[in-house]
């Protein structure tokens, strides 16, 4: 489970006392809606059926997945499909690899997404040892289905374009500035992200 709406708000008030530049975008676009996915094996999957294809194209290949293999809560389901019948439903080949690495993971025991490592580092080796997973997908699922306070998607770019905007920075701050510019956000990161996001997406003229 995801940040809730009271600890972003808890948070956000935090980082605004540490950055005024977050109390000013706090006071234009409000607080922004949780983002939260459910914790296990099927978020991970979706991650892997959405890339690289737009929100409807994703969420009609997975539609069109679990009319062909059935439950997919259950990684079984994609180990015992086969690849005529998962490129029937959408999924490149390449996909259909990484879709059959997530299961194997789980099905082997090797990845318990119930016990990841407690330190955000580690639980992102853990899971970008996935094919097909990789950092940015190994943050957003600690950030959305864990709710990890602290997790920060520095290679985003809507975060690196947004974080510069806030601070009235003249360039966009590649990933190794903005890691650096956010050491003082700690352990707030996390909803700094989030913000981001919201930031992003809404229309600021007065920017």
């Amino acid at each position: 489970m995801g940040l809730t709406a009271e600890q972003l708000r808890t948070s956000l008030d935090a980082l605004a006392g540490i950055e005024p530049a977050f109390a000013s975008g706090l006071a234009r676009v409000g607080y922004p809606e949780p983002r939260i996915r459910d914790r296990g094996y099927a978020t991970l999957l979706r991650t892997i059926v959405g890339q690289q294809v737009s929100v409807q194209a994703a969420a009609s290949i997975w539609n069109k997945v679990a009319t062909a293999v059935g439950d997919l809560e259950n990684p079984a389901s994609i180990a015992a499909a086969t690849d005529e019948t998962l490129r029937g439903a959408g999924l490149s080949r390449q996909k259909i690899g990484y879709a059959r690495s997530l299961a194997d993971e789980v099905l082997s025991g090797r990845l318990d997404l119930d016990s990841l490592a407690q330190d955000d580092e580690e639980a992102i080796a853990q899971l970008i040892r996935i094919k097909g997973i990789g950092r940015w997908s190994a943050e957003i699922y600690l950030l959305f289905a864990e709710g990890r306070p602290d997790v920060w998607p520095a290679g985003d770019l809507a975060v690196q374009i947004e974080i510069g905007r806030l601070l009235g920075m003249a360039e966009r701050p590649d990933e190794k500035r903005i890691r650096d510019l956010a050491e003082s956000w700690r352990p707030h990161r996390g909803a700094a992200a989030i913000f981001a996001w919201h930031h992003y997406k809404t229309d600021m003229e007065v920017i």
